[in-house]
């Protein structure tokens, strides 16, 4: 059996391996690079698949199962197992704005850019957009949601930082998302505080392309885990910790990150997975078509917008009208409110029954103490992370298993996984507010309480994913 000892030797040797082979990484990166500009390009100049293509005899087919199939189910499953490493190792965005930050102008980094909503606001877009031009089916859409991403990035890159991640750190659409569940991560790079102040040993100043405090950093909620400060000063060292150390004991939460929780991977996102599938959405759309046709209102269903703005390809019988575009939003903008908001009253009402005087100072980005009443729901909200990063998972594996289908691959144990991921995910969201809770009162009947509460919120959440797989 490992020794406690010998195992925290063998991850700290990790992160010195990371540090020493640097070159290696960025000649793998761009190996990545590489490929993915392959997969966005090839494919948007190919004609559109016809049924019979597969993903073993069709590039764009395949390109589809890569990023959807594969590509971003599993790097998101990567990132509470192993911390934002795919950021710091594998990221040709990342890469890119770091490499295009190396020969760029160098500029500071204006204040706009420092808004702490970007990662709210990013995440947000980025997912209406992508519903609305059907980025899951067409090449075309992939190359301006996920290219036009990547060349914002180097833009970024060129103009702002010197060997920086700026793109990363503040606008990066999905580096909220990130930010969030590495901190379910049982992986971080731990600083000691006293062999930082008198260093054993001394070392070149290192390059840290996410712009962290190295010295004050906690936690692996913004670190990309790329290994280049392993052993600086003899005092920061890859460590193994607690799963839930961080949301219990470092991570206070905040607004935005609420509201990326809540609204954005507990609504929004449901939203834009449930649309297509849901017959409440044509019964709208029927009804709304009705109104405008007795009204001799005809524009709306013109289906004659261009495929950057709503998905248009006559070619195989798939356009939106505007009213379709408009029925979408107000869809996703529905779930957002009616699940979102019922997750949301549940935190607000756990954070009323709990006791304020016992609460821990919370404390936002800044360091400043944040006072009132919702400063205790942020920290609450900061529980439902495995929840939310569950349900995203679970959006996206079905286009995953979709293609699956399509390829003559039986999926009838699919919904077991599901429901038992889910679950899984729904229970240790819920430990996690009863652990937090008792921060704030020993009481059991006050803890028992405010669980129930969070809990009855997330009823909404739970019962789309029953329509989801099961009714529709």
């Amino acid at each position: 059996m490992i020794s406690s000892h010998s195992f925290r030797s063998s991850v700290a040797r990790a992160g010195d391996f990371l540090r020493d082979h640097q070159r290696a990484i960025r000649r793998m990166q761009w190996v990545i690079v590489f490929v993915y500009i392959a997969l966005l390009a090839i494919p948007a100049v190919m004609p559109l698949p016809d049924r019979t293509a597969s993903v073993f005899n069709n590039l764009t087919i395949l390109a589809q199962f890569a990023f959807w199939g594969i590509w971003w189910p599993f790097v998101l499953v990567s990132i509470p197992l192993f911390g934002r490493a795919w950021c710091g190792l594998f990221c040709p965005e990342g890469a890119l704005t770091e490499w295009a930050s190396r020969h760029g102008r160098g500029r500071a980094i204006p204040r706009w850019m420092r808004w702490g909503g970007w990662p709210f606001v990013a995440f947000s877009l980025t997912t209406v957009y992508g519903q609305l031009v059907s980025v899951y089916q067409y090449p075309w859409a992939v190359a301006a949601v996920l290219g036009g991403s990547t060349v914002a990035a180097m833009i970024v890159g060129w103009l702002y930082g010197r060997d920086k991640r700026v793109w990363c750190k503040y606008l990066c659409p999905v580096n909220g998302v990130f930010n969030l569940l590495a901190k379910l991560a049982p992986w971080h790079y731990r600083v000691d505080a006293a062999a930082w102040r008198a260093p054993a040993r001394r070392t070149e100043s290192i390059n840290c392309a996410p712009l962290l405090p190295l010295r004050n950093m906690q936690g692996a909620a913004e670190c990309h885990m790329c290994g280049r400060c392993s052993d600086y000063r003899g005092a920061i060292t890859l460590s193994p910790r607690s799963p839930e150390a961080e949301v219990v004991h470092v991570a206070q939460g905040d607004g935005w990150q609420t509201a990326l929780i809540v609204f954005g991977l507990m609504g929004l996102a449901v939203g834009a997975f449930l649309w297509s599938a849901s017959p409440w959405f044509v019964s709208i759309k029927q009804a709304a078509a009705t109104w405008l046709v007795t009204r001799d209102i005809y524009w709306p269903l013109a289906d004659n917008a261009p495929w950057f703005i709503l998905t248009h390809y006559p070619d195989v019988n798939d356009s939106f009208s505007w009213l379709d575009g408009a029925v979408i939003l107000l869809f996703i903008g529905g779930a957002a409110i009616i699940v979102g908001g019922a997750a949301f009253c549940g935190l607000w009402l756990a954070d009323r029954l709990l006791p304020v005087a016992d609460a821990p100072g919370v404390r936002d980005a800044t360091g400043r103490l944040l006072r009132g009443r919702l400063a205790g729901v942020h920290k609450l909200a900061q529980g439902l992370i495995p929840a939310a990063g569950a349900g995203v998972f679970l959006g996206l594996s079905a286009t995953t298993l979709t293609l699956l289908q399509h390829e003559g691959v039986p999926i009838g144990w699919a919904n077991a996984v599901r429901f038992t991921l889910l679950a899984l995910a729904l229970a240790w969201s819920l430990r996690f507010e009863w652990r937090l809770a008792g921060l704030r009162t020993p009481q059991p009947l006050r803890k028992l309480g405010a669980v129930m509460l969070v809990a009855a919120g997330l009823l909404p959440f739970c019962w789309a994913w029953v329509l989801f797989f099961v009714r529709w």
